[in-house]
């Protein structure tokens, strides 16, 4: 008998397998940046999304940082490159095949390129040339390279774009409309000083550079990354539509410009959200994604306002710290509590006691208590507090 299962038939235990997974890779890729949880975790919703990223923010901000931290804990080919006006062509996608040309063809060589990518990050994205970036967006658009005799199916998940600020040329809105989701960062806070730069003297989570098979193993995590954006394309979103449909009239109404194919495509975000969740149905939890495709940083504070009694009960197991950061809901920070408050609990366990773990789990603790009451504490956040009170009593 013929095996005709889909993705979104797999057992839920299976997809919630991979969510876990791929969570773990983006909390590792996190782990020591501070107040950019948000950006690893959007590059994975719209990886799964099958769609692209635009942030936004000034120099110095560890924008390319975020995105080569959850490239590498990936372990899938990674291409970075910073566009300059005279950015050339060939150093993006590769030189002129010099046998080829011999031969009479014009063809390129794409080893090492961004074609053959899995992830890519490209800063200043703004900055390329008109040849540049027409080549790019057919990429970015089919995930397919032409170029010349050149015909490559590109393996590109997600290609992240950064630049200090959004472009004032209408030339360039059509080629920004193709990053469907957006991310605005600003420098750390100063109340979190201390914490950026205790973050610093640390070193880098080591990237993945061998290629091993199994569980866990940089093929894994990309085959966990594929079997969710294949459940992703067949997510049930019939349930969510007049939701969806009524939160972008809201949107519209207030002024948020969201396009027909906005529109249609925030619906990938919605189901990439959902199976990152565990689910193979899309929900109203899943709704936290839309204000992502707002263009703008203060559109995008509008649309979470509009959307505030949509989103209320908002929250992603896999993507916290995204889910708390758009949708502001108390679900979601009870998810993101839970999850750093576990997180703190393990690295305590293996750590000799000493004062900083201890004020860790401290700040922890202050952190629930002051966002729930206890009579308002959910099940699961609440066993996290009975745990960090144990941890933290004398001995």
């Amino acid at each position: 008998m013929t095996d005709t299962s889909t993705p979104a038939e797999a057992p839920p235990v299976a997809l919630r397998q991979d969510a876990e997974l791929i969570a773990g890779v983006v909390a590792a890729a996190g782990r020591g940046l501070v107040d950019r949880e948000t950006v690893a975790e959007v590059v994975a919703l719209c990886a799964v999304a099958g769609e692209h990223l635009l942030v936004v923010g000034p120099p110095g901000t560890a924008k390319s940082e975020a995105v080569r931290r959850v490239a590498g804990q990936l372990g899938g080919r990674y291409f970075e490159y910073l566009l300059g006006r005279f950015t050339e062509p060939n150093e993006l996608f590769g030189p002129v095949d010099l046998r080829s040309l011999r031969e009479g063809r014009v063809e390129f060589e794409t080893a090492g390129m961004l074609p053959e990518a899995d992830v890519a990050f490209l800063d200043e994205v703004f900055l390329g040339s008109t040849a540049v970036l027409n080549t790019l967006l057919g990429l970015l658009n089919e995930r397919v390279f032409r170029r010349g005799g050149t015909v490559l199916a590109s393996p590109l998940r997600v290609c992240v774009g950064a630049a200090n600020h959004l472009p004032e040329d209408p030339a360039l809105a059509a080629f920004a409309d193709r990053f469907l989701a957006r991310v605005f960062v600003d420098p750390v806070a100063d109340a979190r000083l201390e914490e950026l730069l205790e973050a610093g003297r640390r070193p880098a989570p080591a990237p993945i550079e061998a290629r091993q098979d199994g569980p866990g193993g940089p093929d894994d995590r990309l085959g966990a990354l594929d079997r969710l954006a294949a459940a992703a394309r067949d997510c049930e979103l019939d349930g969510v539509t007049p939701l969806l449909a009524s939160a972008l009239r809201r949107l519209r109404a207030a002024g948020v410009p969201v396009g027909d194919r906005r529109a249609v495509r925030s619906q990938r975000l919605v189901a990439a959200a959902a199976v990152l969740d565990g689910r193979t149905v899309a929900t109203a939890r899943d709704l936290w994604v839309l204000p992502l495709v707002a263009p703008t940083a203060d559109t995008q504070a509008l649309a979470r306002d509009t959307l505030g009694d949509l989103i209320e009960k908002a929250a992603n197991q896999s993507l916290a710290h995204a889910a708390e950061e758009l949708s502001r809901s108390s679900a979601a920070r009870a998810e993101r509590l839970a999850r750093t408050g576990a997180a703190l609990l393990a690295d305590h366990r293996g750590l000799p006691e000493g004062r900083d773990s201890r004020l860790r789990l401290e700040a922890a603790l202050r952190e629930i208590d002051a966002g729930f009451a206890p009579a308002d504490l959910p099940t699961a956040l609440a066993g996290i507090r009975a745990e960090l009170v144990t941890a933290v009593a004398p001995s």
